[in-house]
């Protein structure tokens, strides 16, 4: 497990999916339990060593091209700058190793189609996290647009954010190097490869992207109190031209900023509107609106708003067991590992999430819609 000295790398990936994982092993499809041991790699070897301490995982070490040729290790696992990832990702492929990535997993579509090549040929199973698709809010979503419920659907709207703070008088929440293009920082490079899969994992293919970026704060300050100058977009507004497997044109918007005050049930929240019903999902809640039960508003400014809107729709159950979907897709694909097959979130769907950052940022460089080509291996 690399990069697990950062924030998702630690929390997500390794205390709430792995080291469970590990307490219970992973439960095969037949019943069979297969163990799982950690080994946490780092470029710190101070706080490698305590995390290592701290849960009791007794393998760790500074050298990760020392544990990518170990033959006794399975998987390996990045989490670590998206500037270096690229080069384990390649290494660990080449060591016959089946991985499984945060993304995006480069920097360029060129070399995330190159991975892609390269994990086929290769005859590994490959797997990028796709997390948000096993969030309860879009699993309940999904639910909805698998059973019909929105009859033809017409559009699809995001908002996510937060307010990042800019380090001078109170510490950032998240790393410098978001902010610094130069390495690999970015609202669009961040979070159009997440959209990507959101988009397509609920409702269908992205076909166009027109994208304005911004930079709200020009001046941040770093881990040791340091200012600088903050090179990358911490917000990006974009516009999608969807396509159903039925062949429906949908339109997509989200938009993502570091650099907004949440007005909102949660940090994100996607909304579908179609002809049969509405529904308006967050990370774990889901409510939704029928068609018969949807209200009748009349615009009229000069009296007071009388009736609650948010109280006029009803929350989707889960109806089942949801857990940290971090877990939940470890949980698939290592069993996917164990079985020899392809994972359903690989590189390739990776690169088009990659291939969207790229033209997110061009479209706002260029001012104008482009569309999105196919990606042939």
């Amino acid at each position: 497990m690399n990069g697990i000295t950062g924030r998702m790398g630690y929390r997500q990936h390794l205390l709430r999916s792995i080291l469970p994982l590990r307490e219970t092993g992973l439960t095969l499809e037949d019943g069979t339990k297969v163990g799982i041991e950690p080994i946490l790699v780092g470029r710190n070897a101070e706080k490698v060593r305590e995390l290592a301490e701290l849960h009791h995982v007794e393998h760790w070490t500074t050298d990760l091209d020392a544990i990518i040729a170990d033959p006794t290790v399975d998987v390996v696992f990045d989490a670590s700058m998206t500037s270096l990832r690229a080069a384990t990702l390649k290494k660990a492929m080449a060591n016959g190793k089946h991985i499984f990535t945060e993304k995006p997993t480069a920097e360029t579509l060129e070399e995330a189609i190159e991975l892609a090549r390269i994990g086929k040929d290769a005859g590994i199973t490959a797997g990028v996290v796709h997390d948000k698709l096993y969030l309860p809010g879009l699993v309940k979503l999904r639910r909805l647009v698998d059973e019909g419920f929105f009859g033809r659907i017409l559009s699809i709207r995001g908002e996510f954010g937060y307010w990042v703070f800019e380090g001078d008088h109170q510490a950032a929440q998240r790393p410098s190097w978001n902010y610094r293009k130069e390495d690999g920082g970015g609202m669009t490079t961040d979070m159009f490869c997440h959209w990507n899969y959101v988009l397509e994992g609920i409702i269908g293919k992205v076909k166009s992207v027109n994208a304005k970026t911004a930079t709200h704060i020009p001046a941040r300050w770093d881990e040791a109190g340091k200012e600088y100058k903050a090179t990358a977009d911490d917000a990006a507004y974009g516009i999608f031209e969807l396509e159903t497997p039925e062949g429906d044109a949908v339109i997509g918007q989200i938009n993502s900023s570091w650099a907004v005050r949440v007005y909102r049930d949660e940090l994100v929240e996607f909304q579908i509107d179609g002809t049969h019903g509405s529904a308006v999902a967050g990370l774990n809640k889901c409510v939704s609106q029928q068609r018969a039960n949807t209200p009748k508003p009349v615009w009229n400014p000069d009296l007071p708003v009388t009736e609650s809107f948010r109280s006029q729709w009803q929350e989707v159950p889960a109806n089942a067991d949801l857990d940290n979907g971090f877990k939940l897709q470890w949980e698939e694909f290592l069993r996917d590992v164990v079985a020899g097959r392809e994972h359903r979130f690989g590189l390739l769907s990776a690169a088009r999430g990659v291939q969207l950052a790229e033209l997110g940022l061009a479209s706002s460089a260029e001012r104008r819609t482009l569309d999105i080509p196919e990606i042939e291996l």
